[in-house]
């Protein structure tokens, strides 16, 4: 009994697996008949299309705007300001007496005696410059001359003080060369006076023998002055370097009222 039992049991589960089969055949059956893929596709993109909100119009692209700078204005300059260009000389006449006795430091002064006239700039009559002792020193050996040493610094522009930086070219009616103003070196000179008692020695030998020679008691003594004049003539001409080497020159010494130039080195303003 109970295997029959069994068997029943078996035989139902079977049926309604088959049963199963045969409806899942014809679901799918079913379906094939309805679908439609063209259809399916156009529901899908118009439902896509339906939920999607909707997009905000695009904005026209605007011109970046250009940042300009401030403005910055030019600096001021000064139309008042005239500029001396270095190299520019100017005639002018000391004030005070100038010597190698100065002490370095000391103070000079010059002015122009007419006007000075230029296409820019006018610097009227009796405008005072003022200059500087640089260095000075009394005559030394080797007949080497006195020294000064002269640097323009200022000149009094009307009632305004205005910085210069010049140098002597000229210094009474003399060129000056390196800014030096020098006494006479005074070595040649020194040496040719220095020579005069051996000159004058052996003209007076000289004419001593002419006139020994002339008498016949007194001929044969004729040579010895000659020859006597000729060595004192010879060792005074060696010895006149050596004495003139130790000897000095002239002093520098330019009274007040003399004619200078000076020449600036660099550029002035004047205002």
């Amino acid at each position: 009994m109970k295997r029959l039992f069994y068997i029943f049991i078996s035989l139902i589960f079977l049926s309604g697996i088959a049963q199963a089969f045969d409806l899942d055949m014809t679901v799918d059956d079913e379906i094939r008949k309805n679908y439609n893929s063209e259809k399916l596709i156009k529901d899908t993109n118009t439902q896509n299309t339906e939920s999607l909100p909707a997009l905000p119009e695009i904005l026209k692209e605007q011109d970046t705007p250009v940042v300009k700078e401030a403005y910055t204005p030019p600096p001021v300059i000064n139309t008042g300001t005239v500029k001396i260009r270095s190299g520019t000389s100017f005639n002018v006449v000391n004030s005070t007496k100038i010597s190698d006795w100065m002490q370095k430091g000391a103070t000079v002064k010059f002015t122009n005696k007419s006007a000075i006239h230029k296409r820019k700039y006018s610097i009227p009559a009796n405008t005072v410059f003022t200059g500087e002792i640089l260095e000075s020193h009394q005559p030394q050996i080797t007949c080497n001359g006195g020294l000064v040493v002269i640097r323009v610094r200022s000149m009094l522009y009307k009632g305004k003080t205005i910085p210069l930086n010049a140098y002597i070219t000229r210094a009474d009616d003399k060129m000056i060369f390196l800014n030096n103003i020098k006494g006479d070196r005074t070595y040649l000179k020194t040496m040719w006076k220095k020579g005069n008692w051996g000159r004058t020695l052996f003209g007076r030998m000289f004419n001593l023998t002419v006139n020994l020679g002339g008498d016949g008691a007194t001929l044969l003594l004729s040579p010895f002055p000659f020859a006597y004049g000729t060595i004192c003539l010879g060792l005074n001409t060696l010895a006149s370097p050596i004495c003139a080497f130790f000897s000095k020159g002239g002093h520098v010494n330019i009274p007040a009222g003399s004619q200078f130039r000076i020449k600036l080195l660099d550029d002035a303003y004047i205002y």
